[in-house]
């Protein structure tokens, strides 16, 4: 195996003045990135870098998935380059640590599925991601607050009943804000209907992974076209409206990560090489 690998990102068609949206822009490994076309004056194109070739081998890379730094250092790479493509053309992201032999198993992989690449940027032309989670925010601690103090006062109850009656108290709010989460996942699961080009669901978010405060209890994406988002972005948050001990956010806009399944990106990278 050479000492450098082309490390893939992302299939697209070639647009006007492409090439410079990715200058100054790092990969993964701070190597530049380029374009490989499927063929000579052909518009599908590859965005890829030369990476070290000892860091993607099989062994090197099952280590290194295992390694959280290395692996958010290249994920936020990952996402750069897409991300700068994305503003200029429609992109089908490739998984995380793609990669190819050369540029020629690149050029390649393009020839074998033009065709269902062709598809997948038709289909996807003109659309981008928003992403919409749902938070049950967090419900006050009785005995933090000094709530049970509060009822221990007001009614006479001793510290152990007033406690367990803020505790019960806490329970039933906590019922209701679940409730209402329901309630404004329907209303945006209804307005993505009538707007999304698609919808995709993904795992809850936890622990670090969660952004702010509260429980994670809806994240989904939709695909909407880029017309239609700035209306969609704000009818789903106007689903929170009338709804209490919730939070609603919307991210966006990202390249179609969520809607984009090429080919290329359902083969594991440590297979390219012979």
């Amino acid at each position: 195996m050479t000492d450098e690998v082309a490390y893939a990102y992302a299939v697209l068609r070639a647009v006007e003045d492409l090439g410079a949206a990715l200058d100054g822009v790092e990969g993964v490994a701070g190597a530049p990135v380029r374009l490989v076309p499927e063929s000579s004056g052909s518009a599908l194109s590859a965005a890829v870098s030369s990476v070290p070739a000892g860091d993607f081998r099989e062994d090197a890379l099952r280590s290194h998935l295992e390694d959280l730094d290395w692996l958010a250092t290249v994920a936020r790479a990952h996402h750069c380059v897409i991300e700068a493509l994305a503003a200029r053309t429609t992109v089908l992201p490739l998984r995380l640590a793609t990669v190819y032999l050369d540029d020629g198993r690149v050029a390649a992989m393009l020839r074998e599925e033009a065709e269902e690449f062709s598809r997948a940027l038709e289909r996807l032309a003109g659309h981008l991601e928003w992403g919409v989670k749902i938070y049950v925010e967090p419900q006050p601690d009785p005995q933090a607050t000094g709530t049970a103090s509060v009822a221990d006062t007001a009614d006479g109850l001793g510290p152990g009943r007033a406690y367990l009656r803020a505790r019960r108290d806490q329970r039933h709010s906590r019922d209701e804000s679940y409730r209402a989460a329901r309630q404004a996942a329907d209303r945006v699961e209804a307005i993505g209907r009538a707007m999304a080009a698609g919808h995709a669901r993904h795992r809850v978010q936890q622990g670090e992974l969660a952004a702010g405060a509260g429980e994670n209890v809806v994240n989904d994406a939709y695909l909407l076209p880029r017309e239609a988002a700035a209306d969609f972005r704000a009818r789903v948050l106007g689903a929170a409206e009338g709804l209490s001990g919730i939070r609603i956010d919307v991210t966006g806009p990202w390249a179609p990560y969520s809607f984009a399944t090429p080919p290329g990106a359902r083969t594991p990278a440590t297979d390219r090489a012979p």
